[in-house]
């Protein structure tokens, strides 16, 4: 099976969710540093909707000015947007496989898709 993970090395959560998915026996492992390697707004609405969240539940909070800049009330195109332009609003890590997509909070969630 493949797994892709969405990843940020310096998030500890991020770290984690990856060092679960090495661990993985008969995975292969594709780590994208999405701060690098942004995803397209249209490739960030995929990986949302296989997970069954909005984008709005997808936005990194913490460290952010997405509350001050209105993101978490706004329509799905402008947040996804916005996290196009400024992938540090990208929640972490994101880990999509056959099975499905989970925004890795807490990094047990990653099992549910494995």
């Amino acid at each position: 099976m493949k797994a892709t993970i969405w990843h940020n090395p310096k998030c500890g959560t991020s770290r984690k969710t990856l060092a679960i998915l090495e661990e993985t026996p008969g995975l292969e492992v594709t780590v994208i540093e999405y701060l690098k390697d942004p995803p397209s707004a249209e490739k960030l609405a995929q990986l949302y909707a296989d997970a069954g969240i909005t984008p709005q539940q997808g936005l990194r909070m913490r460290g952010t000015d997405a509350a001050e800049r209105g993101l978490p009330e706004a329509d799905d195109a402008t947040v996804l947007a916005a996290m196009t332009a400024e992938p540090i609003l990208i929640e972490r890590p994101l880990v999509e496989t056959d099975k499905g997509v989970r925004l890795c909070r807490p990094q047990e969630a990653v099992h549910e898709i494995l």
